[in-house]
């Protein structure tokens, strides 16, 4: 009874295993079969239930046991053999043979606990059994009586299936991999407690027996034995996996195969794991069962079929290189099956080394015959190498002559090359070679080399090469071989030549004469010591200096002298002797110019020479060199300089080219020469200091042509000389007559005048000249000049060939009778009204010609008298100016009058003259506005607002006359609390003087301000206006924003934020309305900045959409995340007033606590350990100052109330599996540890000598035990690697590490793999957008007749959008009605405006009759509440009508959809004429639509608009027959009130000038809204095409980024880390979980928060509540993604295990 309590599932399964067949059917429990036939036999149940008192019954149906061994036996089995034994009588027994195949690594026949086939871990070591594989000991069949086990009888096998004694057709452990099944029928007898058969195995071993197979379910008769064996070799081929083909290389085709379909495909591998066993590439290995046996390395191994990676097989063919390779060279292809799995490494190593010592490895040289050749020797060209005497010799010192013979063919013979090479700058050059062969009876022989001449480094190589090939390798192993290097250089100098010289050469000139020596073979070499050259020329004397020797040989400091009779030079032969050579002589031809300059030669060679003044004088110059021969040179100039007077010339001439040439230059010409004078003239070379120079002696004599002239005027008989620029007073416009002159040369001799010298005389006065009168010596006659400023100078000269000569004199007019009187002004001819004309006014009596009268005296000015219009004589002055004998006249000044141009008349005598006089405003006395007329009044603006004109002032005269004075000063006086923009407060009048102070913003307190001009002209101060404005707070201006929030409650990290209500406030501290959500947003920062500056790393959130449209002004931001990491955290609120401005909240401070625990995790982060059970404490320590703490589900640190205990233990990670547990030290199974303070210190080591399994992975499991936890939280597991090997234990502590590092590199990797194609889809994503959006616009153009062409959309559209905007502004210009009554400033929300302008009506007839209707309200201001009308009011001291519309009684309201008086009920009641129209229907409201409708709709009632009075009267007349007529206004200007009555002036509205602006506006063009609207949609299609583009760009950038050297090295870096570590993973024993990556990845998904915002995928990833996209108002750029691309890959391993970094909202 213990054992059916204790043991009630094995002996169920043991029922289950007994009755299977009845449960189940014949074909047995088949729980792997794809389609399961219903059995007829699944109505048998049998069902075990066992009752104990007090516990709930056991009840076990026998259908439900999966685990009995019939099922292993039938769910494991890969195929099966069938048969049938015929014994004697009517006993049939059916069998069954299943075979379980061997799969991976290991055998997957079942285990049965009653014959376990493993030995047990506690047996004895010294006891060796011999193990039958899969089967172990147990027998195959079972046997089955009616279906039902009988347990006690088994068969062991038959002769047909029992493992054969020889090998067969499959491997012997084949036979340990079957089970089999006998079932008999009721012809054989069982014991009657049916537990054994009494005769079942001798009858079935009976030599009677017949066996037969059973196939597809027909009975076929045939040799049992060999189909069982046949059937037995094609599982082992098809189902077994024995062999692991491991390292692919790739497929391939095998040509060497004959059958064309077996050739491919192959795959190939490096390595195989067989039988316990690893074989790979380059292992030796040895060959059974093949003739002959092969010794060999692994090339390759071959398994047919197309595959790819690592995969198991039981057969494939390795390919072998034969060894040793030098011997052998060839591969073997052999199944796998033929490899000696027996043979050891050493043995096959052993075999190689015998065979290698048998081959050639070195040569012997000798010299038999001397001259030896010495390694690295230096030779004389044409020095002999001695005879060669070579033995080629093996390992062992042996001579051999031929290859060590093999069995695979005859030896060959050896023969050696011998090869001299000479190595020159072109190239290595072979220079000999020959082939030596061995004669059986003399060795290998070369003979005696004598034909080495070239000079240059040489090696003679002796090379062993192959017989028939010459190769000098053999199995690519090298052949003996042996160099000599050795170096020729030149012999002794036998002869020479000359080289090249140095041109040109010249007489007693240095020149350099090179030799070239050579040795007998031609090659250049030294001069020896003692040889002195011997120079000869015929007619030269040769000299030289010394010889330098060496491989130049020159002689130098040549110099030759001798005579040369051209200058071009002349040809010598010259000879060189060098004593002591076999050719000792060289004559070389050379051409001697000749030397430089030495001497000068002038001719004639007298020394005194005799010329005339004023002539030139040749010399005739020859330069000679030192012999004597005329020589030349470049820049060869000869001067000649002249002594003894002024301004003498300097003769210069060139001799570059001849030699010789003619000096000569200019006349030689001295002044005022009386007599003979003596000159010396000094010839030189200036550029030839070393040739003397040679002086001359020049006797000069007065000249005989002409030299000075004489002028004369006649005065009666009395002749005047006049002198050389002498001057002359004569009459104004006379003549003078009667000039006579004379000419004289140098010897004062008087010259008669020829008519040849009268042609050379020349004067400027008149053009044509008598030649008669100046051969009797008369000048024509002058014309005086009619002005006395008009000087006329004279000027008479003589031209030659010899001389110049001139006279000069000047003829000055001087004035005539008086004729007129001159007024000139000195000054500017503009006066101020009332100043005195500052100028004074000169009076000049002239004569007939305007020359001022110098006879006249002070008594003339009695006779001036001056008059004009206005003209104020009281100070009138007229002085008399003796210097310049005028009339002065002052104090010319005006009486007020009309401005403008005066004219002054001035008389002297019966002469006359005017004078002009511009007459201007006067000096600046007072600052006047323009068009600015009330200013008497406040004028009311809004605080922040602009003026609605610019203010302009104007300088004005104390008269009120525009004063046009620039550059006046003007500054602005104001209050202390008003401020105006522009702040320029300093401005200067223009040329008109007028000011533009521009259009100024008021910024001011509400009230009322001043604002003062102040100028001053001249040290005066002018009166200056003085404006006072009404300063309006502004109700559109925010000036702060209103933030309402739940200040008490706490925030959990990851929660939700309280609502958060923000209100934007004016200056009027009421809501402003009407703000566009976007404008609004929440910044989010983590810390507390100090003063108002934002950083620049925040979170923005935008505003949740509004709930109620009630609430318009309020702005809700609701359900906002709580940031995930703990701290104190900013928050403030921005509203965009522009671009550049931003209104801020105060800051929000906030602190962020954590949330509910929910782990429990280590800080840091710990390695996986490796530990061992040896003595050595630190091998067992599992972990050291280990630090747990209990987080939230953001990893924050929390649970510092809490108290309690950890509890750690150790388990398997197969709970199922039963191993031994390790145990810590002390031999205890749990520790406990004490939690407080949200974390607990752990220490924990192993037990000396722990019990545990070898290279087994356990887990070291952490379970907190917090009481005050409502929810338990998860325990903490850390795997570990437990070894009993210390040295072990230390390898896989190292390999536990790499796979550590290698597991958080792979999570950088792939998560930053995963960041790079999620930021390629989004882009996709955009680019796809971009497109619908640009092709919708697109379509939307098209719709409004604009086409856009294919290319250069961009500059079409922008072009289109300049041309759209000219096109806008021109219709904005065009001249149209606008309403010029100054509007109400808008101080207040609740303020429309001005009722003419709240309206526009296009109709120029209709816009003047209704604005003269209305003209009473035009000025009226409209409020929507009383209160504003009421501030109005008071503010204008009532002077302002105004209209509040909540005051307004709305159901007396007309209907604005009501139809015309003469449509009642749908129908027309007669037929109007004038086109009448509601008057309301004619206007147009650009603003605030409802309440304008409300206005008019009480001001206008249903006046009706009609043509003219007749229609007018008319459709009055037919109106009131069935309704109330309203108001008719005729678009004429008539008036016809509901009351009836119409003509009079107050019934006839004025023409538009007459109601001086109060009109309604004009609306803009139909045209301009058209053009609006295109401009609109033209540049949402640029946004979107510029859009579209720059995602393209992104895009492609981003993939071509894929694409990059760098992407496709992390790529390949990625794949050999995963190989990696699979391969330390494998070596550790450990299987790669998902779970472990997973735990690896998640610090990375919390370190990618640190960026200023994840994107959006990422988001969703990593954070439990999402913002939806509209909230996200700041995302970030493409850039910025691909930086946080760059840090994910920047991460080190130590910062994966480092602290988690603050994460922000």
């Amino acid at each position: 009874m213990q054992y059916l309590k204790n043991y009630f599932h094995l002996w169920t399964r043991q029922l289950a295993h007994i009755y299977h067949y009845y449960i189940h059917g014949p074909k047995g429990n088949e729980t792997n079969a794809v389609t399961k036939d219903v059995s007829p036999f699944n109505n048998i149940d049998i069902e075990i239930s066992m009752f104990e008192k007090g516990k709930v019954p056991k009840i076990v149906n026998l259908r439900e046991i999966k685990d009995d061994m019939q099922t292993l036996y039938i769910n494991t089995a890969a195929d099966s053999f069938e048969f049938k034994a015929h014994v004697e009588g009517e006993g049939i027994v059916e069998g069954i043979i299943r075979y379980h195949p061997f799969l991976y690594d290991k055998e997957t026949y079942p285990d049965d606990p009653c014959f376990p086939s493993k030995l047990n871990d506690d047996d004895d070591d010294d006891c060796f059994i011999v193990e039958k594989g899969a089967r172990g000991k147990r027998p195959i069949f079972e046997c089955f009586w009616n279906g039902r086990l009988i347990p006690y009888t088994t068969v062991e096998d038959f002769d047909w299936c029992a493992p054969p004694k020889k090998r067969g057709l499959a491997p012997i452990e084949c036979y340990n991999r079957i089970s089999g099944a006998l079932f008999t029928n009721d012809k054989f007898q069982v014991s009657t407690n049916k537990l054994t058969f009494m005769d079942l195995e001798l009858k079935l071993k009976d030599k009677n027996t017949l066996f037969t197979r059973i196939f597809n379910g027909q009975e076929q008769r045939m040799k049992i034995d060999r189909e069982f064996a046949l059937w037995l070799k094609d599982c082992h081929e098809k189902y077994d996996k024995q062999i692991k083909f491991t390292v692919f290389k790739g497929i391939t085709t095998r040509t060497d195969l004959p059958s064309k379909r077996m050739q491919s495909p192959w795959a190939m591998y490096a390595a195989i794991e067989w039988d316990g066993k690893t074989y790979k590439t380059g292992q030796l290995v040895k060959t059974v069962k093949t003739l002959p046996i092969f010794y060999g390395s692994i090339e390759k191994f071959f398994l047919y079929g197309d595959h790819d990676g690592d995969i198991f097989s039981t057969g494939g063919e390795v390919q072998i290189a034969l060894e040793p390779q030098a011997l052998y060279g060839e591969m073997k292809v052999i199944p796998i099956s033929k490899l000696d799995r027996t043979v050891s490494e050493k043995a096959v190593k052993k075999y190689i080394e015998d065979e290698m010592a048998r081959l050639p490895d070195k040569l012997s040289v000798t010299w038999p015959e001397g001259d030896e050749l010495l390694p690295n020797e230096t030779r004389f060209a044409g020095t002999p190498i001695g005879a060669l005497r070579i033995e080629i010799l093996n390992k062992k010192g042996e001579a051999m002559q031929k290859l060590p013979g093999t069995s695979h063919g005859g030896s060959k013979k050896l023969l050696v090359e011998l090869k001299v090479i000479l190595h020159s700058p072109t190239g290595n050059k072979e220079i000999i070679s020959h082939i030596s062969q061995h004669g059986g009876k003399w060795p290998y022989w070369f003979k005696k080399m004598e034909n080495l001449q070239k000079l240059g480094n040489y090696t003679l190589k002796l090379q062993v090469v192959l017989n028939e090939s010459n190769a000098d390798t053999y199995a690519g192993r090298p052949l003996p071989s042996k160099i000599f290097k050795f170096t020729i250089i030149e012999g002794k100098p036998e002869k020479f030549s000359v080289g090249l010289l140095d041109l040109p050469f010249r007489i007693g000139v240095p020149f350099n004469i090179p030799l070239e020596l050579q040795d007998e073979f031609g090659h250049a070499t030294q001069l020896t010591a003692g040889i002195k050259p011997i120079l000869e020329a015929s007619g030269l004397t040769l000299q030289y200096g010394e010889v330098t020797t060496g491989t130049k040989c020159i002689i130098k400091g040549v110099t030759a002298k001798g005579s040369i009779n051209s200058c071009q030079g002349k040809n010598f032969n010259m000879k060189v002797t060098l004593p002591g050579l076999k050719e000792d002589t060289q004559i070389f031809k050379i051409r001697l110019q000749p030397g430089p300059p030495h001497q000068l030669k002038v001719k004639p060679d007298s020394e005194v020479l005799r010329i005339e003044n004023g002539t030139a004088f040749p010399f005739q110059v020859e330069v000679l060199d030192e012999s004597g021969n005329i020589t030349a040179q470049p820049k060869l100039v000869v001067h000649c300089k002249f002594l003894g007077a002024s301004n003498l010339p300097v003769y210069s001439v060139d001799c570059s080219n001849a030699g010789t040439n003619i000096l000569t230059g200019p006349v030689i010409h001295v002044q005022n020469i009386k007599k003979d004078q003596m000159l010396k003239a000094r010839i030189e070379i200036l550029s030839c200091k070393d040739v003397p120079p040679v002086e001359k002696i020049i006797k000069l004599l007065p000249s005989s042509h002409v030299a000075r002239l004489q002028i004369l005027s006649m005065d009666g008989q009395k002749a005047i000389q006049i002198k050389h620029q002498d001057e002359i007073n004569w009459l104004a416009g006379d003549v003078m007559h009667n000039l006579i002159f004379q000419m004289y040369d140098e010897g004062e001799r008087e010259i008669h005048i020829t008519p040849a010298l009268a042609e050379k005389i020349k004067v400027n006065w008149t053009p044509k000249i008598n030649k008669e009168h100046l051969i009797q010596g008369l000048l024509p006659d002058v014309k005086v000049p009619t002005s006395v400023k008009d000087v006329r100078y004279c000027l008479i000269t003589y031209l030659d060939d010899h001389v110049s000569l001139e006279s000069a004199f000047t003829v000055r007019p001087r004035p005539d009778e008086p004729k007129h009187i001159k007024c000139k002004l000195k000054g500017p001819n503009t006066l101020q009204i009332g100043e005195e004309l500052q100028g004074e006014i000169d009076v000049v009596i002239t004569d007939q010609y305007g020359n001022q009268i110098q006879t006249v005296t002070s008594a003339c000015v009695n006779s001036l008298g001056i008059s004009g219009p206005g003209l104020d004589k009281s100070n009138l002055k007229i002085t008399w100016q003796e210097s310049t004998l005028t009339m002065r006249v002052k104090g010319i000044r005006f009486k007020p009058c009309l401005l403008g141009s005066k004219e002054l008349c001035f008389a002297w005598r019966e002469f006359s003259d005017f004078l002009r006089i511009n007459l201007t405003a006067g000096s600046p006395a007072k600052l006047q506005f323009v068009d600015w007329p009330e200013l008497e009044k406040p004028v009311a603006v809004i605080n922040g607002k602009e003026l609605q004109k610019p203010l302009i002032v104007q300088l004005c005269d104390q008269w009120g006359n525009p004063s046009p004075e620039p550059n006046v000063k003007i500054s602005l006086t104001k209050s202390i609390n008003l401020k105006i923009v522009p702040s320029n407060q300093q401005h200067k009048t223009d040329d008109n003087g007028r000011a533009n102070l521009g259009v100024i913003s008021i910024h001011a307190p509400r009230g009322e301000h001043t604002l003062q001009l102040k100028a001053s002209y001249n040290k005066t101060t002018l009166d200056c206006p003085i404006i006072t404005f009404n300063v309006l707070p502004d109700p559109e201006k925010p000036v702060r924003l209103n933030v309402k929030y739940d200040k008490n409650p706490s925030f959990p990290a990851g929660g939700t934020f309280t609502d958060f209500m923000v209100s934007v406030l004016s200056e009027d501290d009421n809501v402003i309305k009407n703000i566009n959500p976007a404008r609004i947003s929440m910044k989010m920062w983590e810390g507390q900045s100090s003063g108002t500056g934002i950083p620049v790393d925040v979170t923005t959130f935008s505003c949740s959409k509004v709930k109620d449209d009630k609430e318009d002004g309020f702005f809700y931001f609701r359900d906002k995340v709580v940031p995930e990491r703990v701290g104190t955290y900013s928050i403030q609120f921005t509203f965009a007033m522009d671009k550049t401005n931003m209104l801020n909240s105060d800051q929000i401070i906030v602190e962020v606590v954590p949330n509910d625990p929910v782990r429990l995790l280590p800080d840091p982060l710990p390695a996986t350990p490796a530990v061992s059970n040896v003595r050595t404490l630190t091998s067992r320590t599992l972990v050291k100052d280990l630090y747990l703490h209990v987080m939230d589900e953001y990893n924050n640190h929390t649970g510092i109330d809490l108290v309690g205990r950890i509890i750690a233990k150790i388990k398997s990670p197969n709970e199922d599996e039963d191993i031994e547990i390790p145990q810590f030290e002390g031999k205890v199974s749990t520790i406990e540890f004490p939690f407080s303070k949200g974390s607990s210190e752990i220490n924990l080591v192993l037990a000396e000598n722990s019990p545990g399994r070898d290279s087994t992975e356990y887990i070291l499991v952490f379970e907190p035990d917090l009481p005050a936890l409502k929810k338990p939280l998860e325990p903490y597991r850390l795997s570990f690697m437990f070894y009993n090997d210390f040295k072990k234990q230390q390898q896989m502590a190292t390999l536990t590490k790499e796979r550590d590092q290698l597991s958080q590199s792979i999570g950088v990797y792939r998560n930053w793999f995963d960041t790079t194609n999620q930021l390629v889809n989004e882009m996709k994503c955009q680019v796809k957008e971009a497109e619908t959006r640009e092709s919708h616009m697109k379509n939307e153009l098209k719709k409004h007749q604009i086409e856009i062409p294919q290319t250069n959309k961009l500059q079409y559209v922008d072009s289109l959008i300049k041309q759209k905007k000219l096109d806008q502004e021109r219709v904005m210009k065009q001249p149209r009605r606008t309403c010029t009554l100054p509007n109400y400033p808008k101080g207040n929300q609740d303020i429309l405006g001005k009722i003419a302008h709240l309206a526009q009506i296009e109709d120029n007839e209709a816009a003047k009759v209704i604005s003269w209707h209305l003209a009473s309200d035009m000025d009226c201001v409209v409020t929507l509440t009383t209160e504003a009308a009421r501030s109005i009011f008071d503010e204008t001291q009532g002077r302002q009508q105004v209209l509040p519309l909540d005051s307004i009684y709305k159901k007396t309201l007309p209907d604005w959809n009501r139809p015309l008086p003469h449509l009642r009920n749908g129908k027309i009641c007669f037929r109007p004429i004038g086109n009448p129209v509601f008057a309301r229907d004619l206007l147009t409201f650009p603003d605030n639509v409802e309440h304008c409708q409300t206005v008019f709709g009480m001001l206008l009632g249903d006046t009706i608009i009609i043509d003219n009075l007749d229609a007018a009267n008319h459709y009055r007349k037919e109106v009131v027959k069935i309704t109330h007529c309203p108001t008719l206004l005729t678009r004429e200007g008539d008036r016809i009130r509901s009351n009836g009555k119409f003509g009079g002036l107050q019934n006839k509205a004025p023409p538009m000038d007459k109601l001086r602006g109060m009109v309604f506006g004009a609306p803009m063009p139909k045209l301009y809204s058209t053009f609006s609207g295109q401009i609109e949609l033209l540049q949402q299609y640029r946004t979107a095409v510029v859009k579209l583009d720059n995602v393209n760009k992104d895009l492609d950038l981003q993939l071509q980024s894929l694409n990059t050297p760098e992407m496709q090295k992390k790529k390949q870096e990625l794949a050999e880390q995963e190989k990696s570590l699979m391969l330390i993973e494998q070596k550790l024993g450990m299987t790669p979980s998902d779970k472990v990556m997973e735990s690896l990845l998640q610090p990375m998904v919390l370190d990618m928060s640190d960026t200023p915002i994840p994107p959006k995928r990422m988001r969703r990833e990593t954070v439990k509540k999402l913002y939806s996209s509209e909230e996200w108002i700041s995302c970030p750029s493409k850039k910025q993604q691909q930086q946080q691309q760059q840090q994910l890959l920047q991460i080190t391993p130590s910062e994966l295990n480092g602290p988690p970094r603050k994460r922000k909202a």
